[in-house]
């Protein structure tokens, strides 16, 4: 856990000091969610793939194919108002969980643009959730 940390901290302050480019971050962009701790009510910061598709910015609570969603998922469920930055952007955003029909495609398009996705889906039962990050301000 200690090591992720590091490393999210190292991605971190690339993003922020490269206007959200870091370079070998993986097979997706990156932005960065702040979400509140369910239980803690501190703030958290993490890197995140997401896709972008017609105006709107969807994130993906994969955890790599683990059994179980990552901490910020559970959080922004928690508490939906989140900050996010995407690229040299700051936003104020709630989360919206998607559902359905709508889920399916999102993932799907996002499996077939970073294929890694289509992997973690095989890696775990649970279906991934995707989430539409809403601009507020």
């Amino acid at each position: 856990m200690q090591e992720r940390n590091e490393c999210n901290r190292q991605v971190i302050e690339a993003f922020r000091a490269n206007a959200g480019k870091v370079g070998g971050s993986g097979p997706s962009q990156l932005l960065l969610l702040t979400t509140t701790g369910a239980k803690s009510g501190k703030r958290h910061t993490t890197p995140v793939g997401y896709l972008e598709e017609n105006g709107r910015v969807y994130v993906f609570a994969s955890k790599g194919g683990a059994p179980v969603s990552p901490d910020w998922y559970h959080n922004l469920v928690a508490n939906p108002t989140v900050t996010v930055e995407l690229g040299p952007d700051k936003f104020e955003a709630k989360a919206a969980p998607v559902k359905g029909e709508e889920r399916d495609r999102i993932y799907a398009r996002q499996a077939q643009r970073a294929p890694v996705f289509a992997d973690y889906q095989t890696r775990t039962t649970r279906q991934i959730p995707v989430v539409e990050l809403q601009k507020t301000s």
